[in-house]
Formats: structure tokens, sequence, C-alpha cells
């Protein structure tokens, strides 16, 4: 099956599943001529999806690019889709090791695996808001997903004073009003922009794989980090000069729902 093929499939059902409920919606609002004023649109609720992947799964391109798509047409209505790309390790010794791969995100996933029932940890999985967990490449539960997600309130989490230097970003982060009662774990994460991979080995060799938000570190930080004090995310040696994401959430410490999130793109 060709790389276009792929694409192209990829944006119809993610168009099929978007497009008709929101035309429904237009409809059952009585809007006269599908016309949507500003008093009819609310501020969009952001909403994280992490996807699980690695280079050396067969199976993960195809979400990798539903991802992708995810990220940059931002097709649902009423959500703004903050996304991370964690990579894990448990597919590095199938003949080729993903450069992007961390123990960190294997051992992430396998604490979802036990909050969330899964049997086991498998790629590609997408976890939407902490959760609700489907395989990564299913575009209509994803999008169904995110839609009941970006139907529930969000606290307000604000990023300030973010930037690169000396090899680390640098940040604070804010809670509102609501946050200060809420019993959460603040998580950030710093990912590449987007990366691309020539595979040479392994289940996907010949291909050119291609990613974005890719997670070069992710750490729970202190308890109350959210009340602005100085907050640094050191990345791996030997990064490269690509534009960077931060992105931050507040975790339910008992649920582990993502009670709000904030992303913020730095340069370096």
């Amino acid at each position: 099956m060709s790389r276009i093929f792929v694409y192209k499939l990829l944006r119809i059902s993610v168009i099929a599943v978007v497009l008709v409920p929101l035309l429904v919606r237009i409809q059952g609002l009585g809007i006269r001529g599908g016309i949507v004023t500003a008093a009819d649109i609310k501020p969009p609720v952001p909403v994280l999806v992490e996807l699980f992947t690695s280079e050396g799964c067969s199976s993960c391109p195809p979400a990798d690019a539903l991802l992708g798509k995810l990220d940059s047409l931002q097709p649902i209505p009423g959500a703004k889709v903050i996304v991370l790309s964690e990579h894990v390790t448990y597919w590095d010794h199938e003949g080729w090791r993903d450069p992007f791969s961390l123990d960190s995100i294997t051992q992430r996933q396998a604490r979802y695996e036990e909050a969330l029932h899964v049997d086991s940890s498998y790629t590609p999985q997408a976890v939407v808001d902490g959760v609700t967990e489907m395989v990564g490449s299913d575009a209509r539960k994803l999008v169904q997903a995110v839609t009941q997600s970006a139907a529930k309130p969000k606290a307000q989490l604000t990023i300030q004073d973010a930037g690169w230097s000396d090899g680390a970003v640098h940040f604070a982060v804010h809670g509102g009003e609501d946050v200060a009662a809420l019993k959460a774990t603040l998580v950030a994460a710093v990912a590449v922009d987007s990366a691309e991979s020539s595979v040479s080995h392994g289940e996907n060799s010949g291909k050119l794989l291609k990613h974005v938000a890719v997670v070069r570190v992710l750490e729970e930080m202190k308890r109350g980090s959210e009340d602005g004090r100085a907050l640094t995310l050191k990345l791996p040696a030997g990064g490269g000069s690509e534009a960077l994401r931060l992105v931050v959430f507040l975790t339910d410490r008992h649920t582990g729902r993502v009670l709000a999130v904030a992303q913020q793109t730095i340069s370096r």
C-alpha cells in the first residue's frame, strides 16, 4: 500500500468522521443558511492525545500520519487537540532501534496498561486525556473520544517565561483559581516539533517515517509546581536545532484524567 494511498485514506476518514456530524450539528442549531455567528462559537477545549508508537512497528505509520493530521488540521469542532508522539523501547530488538525511544515512555505506557485495564502494552495505542484508549490508527474512535473530552470543561493553565538555554527549557506554569482546589499532579513534556527517519532495517525497512511532537523528555513535577515557580527540563545530549513544543498538563492523582493542559512552541 503506497504512502499516497494511506495519506488519502486517512484524510477521507478524518473528514468523514468530522464533517457529517458537524453538518448535522449546524442544522440542529437552526442557524439560517448554516452561518455561525460569534455568539454561537465557544473557545475550543484543549484535549491531550498521546500516541504510543515505534519506528520498529509496521502498524504504526498510519497512526503517526493520523496524529499529524489531527495536529495540523484541527478538524474537531470545539476541541484544540494537543498531541504527543511517545516512542516506546520494546520494539528496539526487532532489527531497528528507534532513535526517539525512551525507557520512561515504555514505563509510562505500562502505568496506563494497569490504570486502563489493558491486557498488555501495544502499539500503536492512543490515549485521550489520560482515561480513554484505542488503537492509534482508528480515526473514528479517536475522533469520538476527543469530541467527548472536549464536551467537559477544563481548568485554566498558563505557560509563562518559557525559553531555551544551556540545553534545557526554562519555564513557569500558573494555574487559575480553580486549580488550587484540585488534587492533581503537574506533568511537563518537551517534544521536537517534527522529525523524520530513513529506516534501514526491521518491519519498516526502506521507509521514510515522519512524526510530530516527538517527546524527548517527560517528567512529573513536584507538588504545587503550577504556582509560578521556575521550572527546568533538560533535554538529552545531541539534540538538533528544531523547534520544540512544551506541553504541560495536570492529572488527577486518583483517576489519571487530564484536568488542564497547555502548550507553547519554543525556538532554540
